[in-house]
């Protein structure tokens, strides 16, 4: 396992924590302000490949681990294992690597990892010096959007995944027998079909598929911590062909964020937007990393 610092002039490739190890792909200036990169379902770290290049121009250092469950050295058995807190604390012990002497990093995260950035920043303000969700709003608004309008109906495969074992048996099925199909499903959203078909086969091919899915199962155990107001600098982009979250539960994140807050709507564009819109992305990013 690797866990130099970059104030010794290396690359962090991993991290560990309570005996799990996390990969992380570590580029751009080894001096530049640190930016943390959190990926969502059903992704890995190569999710920030076409964004992150766009923030080493700017001068930036991003670090993008492959998150519990997805790290094939990070994948504890239960859904217990993957409740809020301890995804946050993952992303605390990459900070603590990162700045061991202390210090704050910025924090994306897209889909999953919005959720996580959200709540880290919410709680930990002393580590965060900005945070900048894609795709999902606020827990807070998340939850009241479940019960205000179409969200409830939108989140599904929320409710279809805390079944035991089925829902990897129709991934799994899907895949062997209609591999097309399932990317289609995947790409649902305007991610493209090669994107689509990468995700899906380390979904399925690398033993990642339970533990991704224990992120969902995980959450009736989630406390309400996760709720809390963000206080630091926070931006938030939405997009208005998100086949998954609803403009309710974007609209309604305002109301939990206490401190400077921008919310942009991305016209045109799905769910997977580190993907699909980077150079909106980098260029909504710069100001506010500088804040």
């Amino acid at each position: 396992m690797t866990t130099e610092h970059g104030i010794d002039g290396r690359r962090i490739t991993s991290f560990e924590r309570n005996g799990l190890v996390f990969d992380v792909v570590d580029q751009g200036p080894l001096d530049g302000d640190v930016v943390v990169l959190l990926h969502g379902f059903p992704q890995t770290a190569s999710s920030w490949d076409a964004l992150a290049p766009l923030l080493h121009e700017s001068g930036y250092r991003t670090l993008a681990p492959c998150q519990r469950g997805y790290a094939p050295r990070a994948r504890p058995r239960g859904r217990f294992a993957y409740r809020m807190s301890q995804l946050v604390d993952d992303v605390l012990a990459l900070i603590e690597t990162a700045r061991p002497g202390g210090g704050k990093v910025h924090v994306v995260g897209h889909d999953w990892g919005a959720a996580v950035a959200w709540t880290l920043a919410a709680n930990r303000p002393d580590v965060v010096a900005t945070v900048t969700a894609l795709s999902v709003p606020h827990p807070a608004a998340f939850m009241w959007s479940l019960f205000t309008g179409r969200q409830f109906l939108m989140s599904w495969y929320m409710y279809a995944f805390q079944i035991p074992w089925l829902p990897e048996l129709v991934v799994r099925r899907l895949h062997r027998r209609a591999r097309t199909r399932l990317i289609e499903g995947v790409a649902a959203g305007g991610q493209t079909k090669a994107n689509a078909a990468r995700d899906a086969d380390h979904l399925v091919n690398s033993g990642a598929l339970t533990p991704a899915l224990n992120w969902y199962r995980g959450m009736p155990f989630n406390s309400p911590r996760g709720l809390a107001r963000v206080t630091v600098p926070a931006l938030y982009i939405w997009s208005d062909k998100d086949p998954a979250l609803s403009r309710k539960g974007a609209e309604r994140t305002r109301r939990f964020v206490t401190g400077p807050y921008t919310f942009h709507t991305l016209t045109g564009v799905g769910h997977w937007i580190p993907e699909q819109a980077p150079q909106e992305v980098a260029e909504l990013l710069r100001p506010h990393l500088v804040r």
